[in-house]
């Protein structure tokens, strides 16, 4: 039977390429995808006459979503490091991103957006969930990172991290970041409420992000125990873990995204997805910190995939994750990096309004990529995931398409110039390393005890 088909007047066609309309459950066909504007028209054959782009030889799948990202730490890599090396994942964050974030001005948000924005879509990462902190630079700092975004050509959903590590005043400028940017987020970008996790927020701080997520309408983009730490911290401040709290508050709802959740009982596991929130694994990310292994890596659904800062290539975040999974259970889906990032896609599209995002079929968003692969055997519905884990790299990416845009044309992209791009984060990298020095390690610390005193802020 014939794929269903737009009715309307087609703007272009990619031609001759091996397509995968979907990941989950996958769907491969051999065909041409026929774009009218923004849109998928079909996929099958193109009309005579409509301006083609040869991609012969070549695989076209659904642009990849990164479900949880830092984009600020793109200036990071080489960073260098004076202080005694971190032993535990506090000491990671007091010594490290506590550091960092706080050294972080306009101009090092500009220049971070635009590396990690566009390493991303050269990495075929076509959306973007950012949560981001820069305490010491607050108000307007969604907007300097959406527009960036916008500027490359990514789709984005973006939230300012809220934390009382910073003390009230900052935490407040934080939920105000969020509501205001939720209010004016349109075209590529999206906007949800951020918050750090349980073990920075005081119940007042916790209470009025869950307000500004209930009154614009969207969710909580928020850390849960990705250490056991956050947990202690939970019992001890008020009785129960995590997802309780969390729960109680109101916090977990269908609109939700919780990031890691690596120390989670079978009950909290039960709860969340009785919520119906997205969660996100970040393997890279969890293995660098030895922090765990999320036991929602094996949920059937409702699970994405992010880098939590790692760079934006969602092959090789996919990859780990399935090797590290099966290295934890031999039985692991084969299916499974495929159903994370369509879960990723999913969870993407709900909060655009865009349901067929991270799909390739008629009225899906035209976000896709467009692969040099030379494969030696074929490429099938049945062996695709094969293919994924064993054969796809972001190197192949040759053209990246948003919204119907070619915004990577020929491996460069059309919005910028690379090379200045590259200086540019240099520069901006020399000086954030610079301002990093002369910022003392965070004090700030999760409750480990009930003595008085016992690690309280």
């Amino acid at each position: 039977m014939e794929a269903p088909r737009l009715d309307v007047t087609p703007t272009s066609a990619l031609c001759g390429a091996t397509v995968v309309v979907a990941l989950d459950p996958p769907e491969v066909v051999a065909a041409d995808v026929v774009l009218a504007g923004d849109r998928v028209a079909w996929v099958g054959t193109a009309p005579a006459g409509v301006p083609r782009r040869d991609c012969t030889g070549t695989l076209v799948l659904p642009g990849n979503v990164c479900a949880h990202h830092h984009l600020y730490s793109a200036l990071s890599r080489g960073m260098p490091y004076r202080l005694a090396p971190p032993v535990t994942f506090t000491e990671i964050l007091q010594r490290v991103w506590w550091r960092l974030d706080r050294a972080l001005d306009e101009e090092a948000i500009r220049a971070s957006a635009l590396r990690g924005g566009l390493d991303a879509l050269r990495a075929g990462t076509t959306t973007i969930v950012d949560h981001h902190a820069s305490p010491n630079a607050v108000d307007g700092s969604l907007d300097i990172i959406a527009d960036t975004l916008a500027g490359l050509g990514v789709r984005s959903v973006l939230c300012y991290e809220v934390s009382d590590r910073d003390g009230p005043e900052r935490a407040a400028a934080g939920v105000a970041e969020n509501r205001r940017f939720i209010a004016r987020a349109d075209g590529l970008t999206r906007g949800m409420v951020g918050a750090h996790a349980s073990f920075t927020l005081s119940d007042d701080t916790l209470d009025d992000v869950v307000d500004a997520a209930r009154l614009s309408g969207t969710g909580v983009h928020i850390h849960v125990a990705e250490d056991a730490a956050d947990q202690v911290d939970a019992r001890l401040r008020c009785g129960h873990g995590v997802v309780e709290r969390l729960d109680r508050a109101g916090a977990l709802t269908d609109r939700a995204l919780l990031a890691h959740c690596v120390h989670v009982a079978p009950a909290e596991i039960h709860a969340v997805a009785d919520t119906g929130a997205t969660v996100v694994c970040n393997p890279r990310s969890n293995m660098n910190n030895a922090v765990g292994h999320s036991p929602f890596n094996h949920a059937p659904r409702g699970v994405a995939l992010g880098t939590d800062g790692i760079g934006g290539d969602l092959f090789a975040e996919s990859q780990v994750g399935f090797f590290r999974a099966r290295e934890a259970d031999v039985a692991t889906a084969g299916n499974w990096p495929l159903a994370r990032l369509a879960d990723g896609a999913r969870f993407a599209g709900r909060v655009h309004g865009e349901p067929l995002l991270g799909t390739l079929r008629a009225g899906a968003p035209a976000d896709l990529v467009v692969l040099d692969y030379p494969t030696p055997t074929p490429v099938t519905a049945d062996n695709l995931v094969g293919h994924w884990v064993f054969g796809l790299s972001a190197a192949q990416v040759r053209d990246v398409l948003v919204a119907g845009e070619l915004v990577v044309a020929d491996r460069r992209s059309t919005r910028v110039e690379e090379a200045e791009v590259a200086a540019g984060g240099a520069v901006e990298a020399a000086r954030l390393w610079d301002r990093m020095d002369a910022v003392p390690a965070h004090d700030f610390e999760p409750v480990t005890s009930s003595e008085p005193g016992g690690g309280t802020r």
